[in-house]
């Protein structure tokens, strides 16, 4: 897809006339970056405004190989052009999906709890595509309520691991902890039919070593229910343990 394309798609998705002003937050963010440790994984603050990345930390570099100076100077025409062409339109299609589902079913209110998580090949310094699970929280809007500037965090996995293409977003609930509230999976493999919204806020709790009970406090459902999930999601996914399952998951992140 050429880059002309992709930018009117793009720029469709996130079409607003609004200029936040997030200096000062910006600055604090970068602050925090200097004490940040070595990872796989780096972070960004993107702006669907002017395309541009207002700030990207340190460990962009040690990720991928690649220079930040360049990414900040070329924007997000570079960042496109250096994901998997296989992928371009399975994302830009989660991107859509995502933004119309906010739209349409989350509140304004609401979306300040947001966070959103879709998945990409991308290609590093050696020309190798890793794979990147990005999960993006807003921080300011439109006058629609169009999220227009977030803070990105994105996860480079290794080029082998198999992943399929999805995409879900999540909002905080009573209790700060996540309640998912879409997926769509753009391969329909592993996860993208039986398993249920529900079912995959319980499998990334279960992920995180946390029991029934506590499961059953952070999500405002019984025990009992929660134990009632977790028979059907071993059943579902023909497995016979919690800990094949999180086995089984720990590779596939992207769909929790």
């Amino acid at each position: 897809m050429e880059y002309k394309s992709i930018k009117e798609l793009y720029k469709s998705i996130f079409k607003s006339y609004d200029k936040p002003s997030l200096e000062t937050h910006i600055q604090r963010i970068m602050d925090l970056d200097r004490f940040l440790p070595y990872s796989s994984t780096f972070f960004c603050i993107t702006n669907t405004q002017n395309l541009s990345f207002e700030y990207i930390s340190k460990n962009y570099a040690t990720c991928l190989g690649l220079s930040a100076e360049e990414l900040k100077l070329k924007g997000m025409r570079y960042f496109w052009d250096r994901i998997h062409p296989g992928d371009l339109n399975s994302w830009l299609k989660a991107l859509n999906e995502l933004m119309q589902f906010t739209l349409t079913n989350i509140s304004l209110e609401d979306r300040q709890k947001a966070n959103y998580t879709w998945n990409y090949r991308f290609k590093n310094a050696d020309n190798v595509f890793v794979n990147i699970i990005q999960n993006t929280t807003p921080l300011a809007f439109d006058s629609t309520g169009k999220p227009i500037i977030g803070l990105a965090h994105y996860t480079v996995l290794h080029p082998n691991v198999k992943m399929d293409i999805t995409a879900s977003a999540k909002l905080l609930n009573d209790n700060n902890e996540y309640d998912t509230v879409y997926f769509n999976s753009y391969s329909q493999k592993l996860l993208s039919g039986g398993i249920s919204n529900r079912e995959r806020d319980i499998i990334r709790l279960l992920i995180q070593n946390k029991s029934s009970k506590e499961i059953s406090e952070r999500l405002n459902i019984s025990s009992h229910t929660v134990d009632t999930h977790r028979r059907n999601i071993l059943k579902k996914l023909n497995i016979s343990s919690t800990g094949e399952l999180i086995g089984i998951l720990k590779l596939n992140q992207n769909l929790i």
